[in-house]
């Protein structure tokens, strides 16, 4: 008794891919054949090579954000209705800073005062938001320790303040001067509070890229900080820097408990909540028309598989009269869509994959063909983000192209299957 061969047995892909390669002269549809691939390649190659663009731009500007600030703030509620009133200050910020330092995820933990008073220089007046921190903790913001442009001495941070560049040009001060600062919120008298004065000298100007930051920045000491703004054993919050600060909402919990029932926090996403949500949004966008891309390539392999059905109709009359069944004869022609669907997207990876590793090399090339330093490029608008292949986007192109692929092979494949070998072997 005669058996029926497993589906996909070794001569249905004998088949296909003598109809793969076949000559136009011969019936096939080679050159149709080269376009679908060289097609789906180039799509899967734009989907994957933008892909890891766009999480290089986000893990940029995620840097950019942090670079300068905290993953992280730790603030105390005022208790007013408590038998002892208790204000927003921290004044137990060593031990608190101990217990968040053991914490497993938190990689630096900086207690700050926080306040915002009028810079003064020359009668060039400018608002200014006031950190008071210490140098060891300054040192672990690399865009302020280690920023793009930098005047004077870090290491002379005990002696004076240390402010932005684009706050410096403003008010017309450089390194060396003394800039005056002005807070409402001084020593307490019999009159309300009086008005506090002093001058500081500038000894570390600083350009870390964020304008918000270089606009209105000042750093100065903690202790120095405690005692200008009447902080003395206190500060105002205490800030932590993450290991992986895209898991700060998961350390959130942790965070509360071992900081106390007073405690509440902010995070770098409540800070940057809209920027991220634009940058969803964006995300979506891009990889919807790269999908529409992709999809129009795929269309190629129907337009080839039609006309490889219409020239083999007499080999598929031959083929069902010798015993081959409807399912063997779609199995057949799907192999033939779907191998060059597969091929196309392996072909696109890899290149999506060499363009992203190689994407400084791309830049020069750009540099040098423009004949601008990349420097007076960004200065016109131009961007020029890092790229970063993950295995997600990776599997969501794969994915993407070989569904589509496969999905719309399977509708010519089905018509060739239903041929009737009468009428294809007519005319014969």
């Amino acid at each position: 008794m005669a058996t029926t061969p497993a589906p996909f047995a070794p001569f249905e892909w004998k088949i296909a891919w003598r109809y793969l390669r076949a000559r136009r002269a011969e019936g096939g549809v080679s050159v149709m054949t080269w376009i679908s691939l060289i097609g789906i390649t180039l799509a899967v190659f734009a989907l994957v090579s933008t892909l890891a663009v766009r999480e290089g731009l986000r893990s940029d500007i995620v840097q950019t954000m942090l670079g300068a600030n905290a993953h992280m703030d730790v603030h105390y509620r005022r208790d007013l209705q408590a038998e002892i009133p208790k204000d927003h200050l921290i004044r137990d910020y060593d031990d608190l800073s101990a217990r968040l330092a053991d914490m497993a995820g938190v990689e630096d933990v900086a207690p700050l005062v926080r306040a915002q008073v009028m810079g003064s220089y020359q009668g060039r007046n400018m608002p200014v938001d006031v950190y008071g921190i210490t140098l060891d903790d300054l040192r672990d913001y690399p865009m302020i320790a280690e920023a793009e442009d930098s005047w004077g001495d870090l290491a002379r941070f005990g002696e004076g303040v240390a402010i932005g560049g684009a706050l410096a040009r403003q008010l017309g001060i450089g390194v060396g001067d003394r800039l005056k600062l002005v807070s409402p919120d001084g020593a307490r008298t019999p009159m309300g509070r009086s008005v506090r004065v002093s001058a500081y000298e500038v000894v570390y100007v600083f350009t870390s890229g964020q304008g918000f930051v270089d606009q209105s920045r000042l750093y100065m000491p903690l202790s120095e900080a405690q005692s200008f703004f009447n902080r003395e054993g206190a500060v105002d919050q205490v800030d932590l820097r993450l290991s992986d600060p895209l898991r700060a909402e998961a350390l959130i919990l942790p965070v509360l408990e071992t900081a106390g029932d007073r405690a509440y926090l902010y995070t770098w996403r409540d800070r940057a909540g809209g920027m991220i949500r634009a940058l969803k949004m964006q995300d979506n966008a891009i990889f919807i028309v790269l999908a529409i891309l992709v999809l129009i390539a795929a269309l190629n392999i129907v337009s080839g598989l039609i006309m490889l059905v219409k020239n083999k109709g007499r080999d598929i009359g031959i083929l069902r009269t010798i015993g081959l069944t409807q399912g063997a004869v779609l199995r057949v022609f799907f192999i033939c869509g779907a191998s060059v669907g597969t091929a196309g997207t392996v072909f696109g990876v890899i290149l999506g994959v060499i363009f992203a590793l190689n994407i400084d090399s791309v830049y020069a090339f750009v540099d040098w063909a423009s004949g601008s330093g990349v420097r007076d490029l960004e200065a016109n608008g131009f961007i020029f983000p890092s790229a970063i292949i993950t295995a997600s986007d990776v599997l969501s192109s794969v994915a993407l192209s070989m569904g589509l692929s496969w999905l719309i092979t399977y509708f010519p494949a089905r018509r060739a299957a239903r041929l009737n070998p009468v009428e294809a072997l007519r005319y014969e």
